[in-house]
């Protein structure tokens, strides 16, 4: 019996420092998000503010980019503080707040794609670039991206209401995650081969790019500062997909 209560008390003391190390590491991650969405939502606010943020294609699409990662950044917090705080739900509740974080992340490597675009057209085709990147087509690209982050969720529930046979009713005895969702193995699969086609096909585009607005920046009719310009912004890009592209894998693990 001393034995034993000797035990208890070697643990306790071990157990405890676990949990402020746990609260540490919570702290710690949410102070650096509060400041990033703070400088988001000021850059969101201000490319509203202007009419002429509002009517060139090129601060459409980085708002639409500010838009995606802010709310995505939102939206881990939210999980991580559901997580940390023992928050259960049901099956059919985690899956609401899941559909929303998928869709930002999917929505942000196709944004710089299509930032990428813009640029490369910007630089090569300067006479022409005010007929093709209008503001109409710009919201229409906008519209693809969006489109195809929305169809991807919308595979992935159709295959869940379709596959897996436990009730959406049914209380989670464990954190709302996607791995607690989506656990059978078609989905590891479907997640693999959707992530693998989206960043090859973003990577090459921006590579392309990045080639497109270098080989014209040579040309003696191009504007060589703009095109230096176009090329650093292009290689920005390439920079946040590598980023995106280890966080994903990261969560994927």
């Amino acid at each position: 019996m001393q034995n034993q209560f000797q035990l208890e008390q070697n643990s306790s003391p071990s157990e405890g420092n676990r949990e402020d190390v746990e609260g540490y590491r919570v702290v710690f991650s949410i102070i650096p998000c509060f400041i990033f969405l703070y400088i988001n939502c000021v850059m969101l606010y201000t490319l509203r503010s202007k009419p002429v943020f509002r009517e060139t294609s090129r601060y459409l699409l980085l708002y639409n980019l500010l838009l995606a990662e802010t709310l995505q950044m939102v939206l881990s917090q939210l999980m991580l503080l559901l997580a940390y705080g023992l928050v259960f739900m049901t099956r059919l509740v985690c899956l609401l707040v899941l559909i929303p974080t998928i869709i930002t992340t999917v929505t942000s490597p196709f944004s710089l794609a299509v930032m990428s675009l813009e640029r490369y057209v910007a630089v090569c085709f300067p006479l022409r670039y005010a007929s093709i990147v209008t503001v109409p087509t710009t919201y229409g690209a906008i519209a693809v991206v969006w489109a195809i982050s929305i169809a991807n969720m919308l595979i992935r529930v159709i295959m869940l209401t379709t596959l897996d046979a436990r009730p959406f009713g049914q209380f989670m005895g464990v954190n709302c995650a996607k791995s607690n969702i989506f656990q059978l193995k078609i989905f590891s699969e479907f997640e693999s081969g959707f992530v693998c086609a989206e960043f090859v096909s973003v990577g090459l585009i921006i590579i392309l790019s990045y080639v497109g607005v270098m080989v014209a920046a040579k040309a003696a009719s191009i504007d060589k500062v703009s095109a230096n310009k176009a090329s650093k912004t292009v290689l920005l890009h390439m920079i946040q997909l590598s980023l995106s592209l280890s966080s994903t894998f990261y969560i994927n693990q």
